[in-house]
């Protein structure tokens, strides 16, 4: 009997050619040198790994051996071996999900639309059911920009062409074709390796934006309506009804020019800008599919609707293609707000022509050539490009990202002090809460303006902060519909932060409207609620709010009684550890729809989770299956972060299977809920959370020698100094500890030297304890409980990946010695996390039931394990170098780059 083939067979191959293709061009481009070196480090490393101690000390002489230049050189090479396993590794995940989808007889994918819409059919769930729930689905992505995205867009792109050139080789017929596809490779790996990967210039937020729209462009574009062709034929099959036009199941927002939170850089002109850039790249975008959807559409036979939209184009004319004369019509108005547009971002006098400013002006043209494609019975026509152009248009309108603005809610304290104090009516800032909120329900049930023009002038007689607060609600005044989302307030910690916003809102849409088009609605007000204290409170804030008659007022008559709030998984977790702040997280996500349900309003959670698991990252599908019951009712809004936008969205298959895993998700969270956990297991965890969040911060808050530790013991001091983000690593006016640094870099500085902390410290001293004093609970809960299975689960992936002595190795050459025990004690924590891990979830050794992953760790080991040691060492040259009073030298500062580059492509979602 012969054994089934490996699935996974391909994926080596693919990494093996790869690497060889790599090795011909570091000989070629490097000379024999350098490849010679590349593979000693590499065999070194390999053997060091198998456990010999002679080979890890060869390894530490041969990385010492190198000068500075071939340092650089030989940790390129590694670094670019790991970007090429990412790139096949993504490839492997189309290539299987092709498999599935060429093999009806077999079982479905998990997570897949053929498996969710089988299962909840199974499940009882009644076709008219399932298709209204398909058609009420809100998912929103939020593309957000962090300082952890260190690949420059000029290797993305290469990266990309790499990856449709392993998919033609997999469709190659014959070794004429094969050969092509290995020397067009080969081409594209050699300009990448002549590319060079470091960023000279800190991007700016307008860089990150542009950046936010080519991934629209370049992938989701495209992958969009392949989804929606998809979901229409499992609709189809499984209630008898199709996708309607209009329904966009999964839409798309940015905060990239938007997020202001702490980052200087940010300004009005700022956000004008990126609107407009969507703005033109929209219709850069529609202006491609209506040119080829004029080709398409020669026909003659139409009805009398679209004859007479055909004659009203060019009156006087004759009209023989009437669908081509409609097309032309919205052809001419493209190009006139692309001209536009441009004119706007060049500064210059805008050129004749009637831009678009409204939705319906791009919808009504295509929906009468819909109707009467339709009607004249060419339906088999219409449901092709244009078809496609429809659901596009319902998910991206007319600007691709709805731009959210984001704002720390200090700022719109000092912003009314400014304004109170101007008019002679005290200080806001120095009222308590009862009367601020006083003050702003009697403003927003009040007919007069509370802000006099002078103070929404560029030359306002307040200080330029207050300025640019104002600046931004003004320039939000003056959108059209559809550009903007929502106004998170960051650090929300009462009713009148929330009551504050949306009173700066109404006074700028009194004082400002856009151009050629009615006014918008106000964005919605969205609270993010981020610590430990603030997700506890989160549920009674907004029931406070909801009990005031003028916000009750404001979500009814302005947001359809519809109520938005954010949750922050990166601060929590940094201000109470993973698990405390997992459960945390929890707890108010049941408390808020609580709320909501007892005063009659739709909750939509807005989940601000980033690429890492220390800031609440990991496997989509399983994350939303183990959320509270009743929590996501169809409606669920999720940022998507840094480096993550890449490897879930960057190639056109893998965006439509991420697309799929969302919706998938949403929905049978939503029909087949999970069931409330019982008292005693939320008393289980009640204790594991207060246990977890008491060991988490006995060290990072409590002992006094732990900041000086992680200054030293990892390269967040350097961070500052890369060009890897528009926004400052710290918070500006909070000292240099802890508090102060931001989520981002404080996950991606323990990642970097591989300990990654912030995803287990604390779960190691609550399991122990559990496992003590309830060791069958213990196990009952974290295997049968979605919930904690998922949270533990997690931990595991995180502890697979963290190597103990790379971080020693850190700590011995750059930490005081005075300081090692702190070290020693949390590298002993780490140990004790994987045996308590281990064991909770039944296993017998990390990632025993995920053998693709762990061997992916096994193969990128001996690859990350070089970077880490040519890390450690620039380090310690960079701050002897500052020590002696001198500036980081650029080569130096160049090479720390590369090692970041590459330790972060070997570890995966780093931030």
């Amino acid at each position: 009997m012969t054994a089934p083939p490996d699935p996974h067979a391909p994926l080596r191959a693919d990494v093996r050619l790869l690497g060889e293709l790599l090795g011909q061009t570091l000989s070629e481009q490097g000379g024999p040198d350098l490849l010679a070196a590349v593979e000693r480090v590499r065999a070194l490393s390999k053997q060091a790994r198998a456990g010999d101690a002679g080979a890890g000390a060869g390894l530490d002489q041969a990385l010492a051996a190198l000068d500075l230049p071939q340092a650089v050189e030989v940790g390129r090479a590694f670094a670019h071996f790991l970007a090429l396993a990412n790139i096949a590794e993504q490839h492997h995940r189309i290539r299987r999900r092709r498999d599935h989808a060429a093999s009806p007889e077999a079982p479905p994918q998990r997570g897949s639309l053929r498996e969710s819409l089988g299962s909840l059919r199974a499940a009882g769930i009644q076709p008219g059911d399932l298709h209204r729930a398909v058609c009420a689905l809100r998912i929103e992505l939020v593309l957000t920009a962090h300082p952890t995205e260190v690949v420059r867009r000029s290797l993305l792109q290469k990266h990309r062409r790499i990856a449709d050139l392993l998919a033609d080789r997999d469709r190659a017929r014959g070794p004429d074709e094969e050969r092509a596809c290995i020397e067009a490779l080969r081409r594209e790996i050699v300009a990448s390796w002549a590319t060079d990967e470091v960023q000279h210039e800190r991007p700016t937020p307008e860089d990150e934006a542009r950046g936010g729209l080519v991934a629209i462009e370049q992938s989701i574009w495209d992958a969009l309506p392949a989804f929606l062709r998809e979901l229409d034929r499992g609709l189809l099959a499984h209630t008898g009804q199709g996708l309607p036009l209009d329904v966009a199941p999964v839409r798309f927002a940015s905060w990239m020019g938007g997020d202001r939170d702490g980052n200087p850089n940010v300004h009005p002109e700022t956000t004008a800008r990126v609107v407009r850039l969507g703005r033109w790249m929209a219709a850069t975008l529609y202006l491609h599919q209506v040119e080829a959807l004029r080709g398409e559409l020669s026909m003659s036979a139409a009805t009398e609707a679209l004859w007479a939209a055909a004659r009203a184009v060019r009156p006087g004319v004759e009209v023989r293609e009437p669908y081509r004369e409609v097309l032309r019509g919205l052809r001419d108005r493209l190009r006139a707000t692309i001209a536009v547009v441009e004119a706007e971002l060049d500064g210059r006098p805008p050129p004749p022509g009637l831009p678009l400013r409204l939705e319906s002006e791009l919808r009504g043209p295509l929906e009468l050539c819909w109707d009467s494609l339709c009607a004249t019975g060419l339906r088999v026509v219409a449901e092709g490009r244009l078809r496609d152009l429809l659901w596009r248009h319902a998910a991206f309108g007319l600007h691709l990202l709805r731009l959210d603005l984001r704002q720390e809610s200090t700022r719109h304290t000092r912003a009314l002090d400014a304004i109170t104090r101007h008019l002679g009516l005290g200080s806001y800032a120095e009222w308590g809460e009862e009367a601020r909120v006083t003050f702003l329900a009697a403003e927003l049930e009040s007919r007069r303006p509370l802000v006099p023009p002078e103070l929404w002038t560029t030359e306002a007689p307040v200080d330029p902060s207050v300025r640019d607060v104002l600046g931004t609600f003004a320039v939000a005044a003056r959108q059209v519909e559809g550009a903007l989302g929502a106004y998170v307030i960051s650090m929300a910690e009462a009713p009148s932060d929330v009551l504050a916003v949306a009173l700066l809102q109404r006074e700028a849409g009194r004082a400002f409207r856009p151009e050629g088009a009615p006014p918008a609605p106000p964005q919605r007000v969205v609270p993010l609620f981020e610590t430990l204290d603030d997700l506890d409170r989160a549920g009674a804030t907004v029931r406070a709010l909801l009990a005031l008659p003028a916000w009750r007022r404001v979500v009814s008559e302005v947001h359809g009684d519809q109520v938005e709030v954010m949750l922050g998984y990166s601060d929590s977790a940094k201000d109470a550890g993973r698990l405390a702040a997992s459960w945390a997280l929890y707890r108010a996500q049941e408390d808020l729809v609580a709320a909501c349900d007892q005063a009659g309003v739709t909750l939509t959670l807005f989940h601000g989770r980033g690429g890492s698991v220390g800031r609440g990252g990991g496997p989509t599908h399983q994350a939303i299956r183990a959320q509270p019951p009743g929590s996501i009712d169809l409606r669920l809004r999720v940022t998507e972060q840094g480096e993550m936008i890449q490897a879930k969205f960057g190639l056109p298959e893998l965006a439509v299977r991420n697309l799929e895993l969302y919706t998938t998700a949403v929905l049978e969270a939503s029909l087949l809920p999970p069931a409330p956990p019982p008292p005693e297991w939320r008393a289980l965890m009640d204790e594991l959370a207060a246990r977890a969040c008491a060991a988490y911060r006995a060290v990072v808050r409590d002992d006094p020698d732990f900041v000086r530790y992680f200054r030293t013991a990892t390269p967040e001091p350097e961070l500052g100094v890369l060009n890897i983000g528009s926004r400052p690593a710290r918070r500006p006016g909070q000292g240099g500890g802890i508090e102060s640094l931001r989520a981002i870099p404080w996950v991606f500085a323990w990642t970097q030297v591989r300990l990654v902390l912030p995803a287990w410290l604390g779960t190691e001293a609550a399991l122990a304890w559990a496992r003590q004093a309830h060791p069958a609970l213990l196990d009952d809960v974290a295997r049968r409980w979605p919930f904690l299975h998922s949270a533990l689960s997690l931990a595991e992936m995180v502890l697979a990946k963290a190597e103990p002595p790379i971080a020693a190795r850190y700590e011995a050459l750059l930490v005081p010695p005075e300081l090692h025990p702190l070290g020693a004690g949390l590298r002993a924590r780490l140990v004790e996390a994987r045996q308590q891990v281990r064991a909770a979830l039944g296993h017998r050794e990390l990632l025993e039931d995920n053998p693709v992953l762990q061997r992916s760790i096994a193969v990128r080991n001996p690859y990350v394990d070089p970077l880490n040691l040519l890390q450690a060492d620039l380090l310690r040259r960079m701050r002897a170098a500052r020590a002696e009073g001198h500036d980081e030298p650029a080569a130096l500062v160049e090479a720390l780059v590369v090692t970041v580059n590459g330790i972060a492509a070997g570890m995966r979602n780093t931030g």
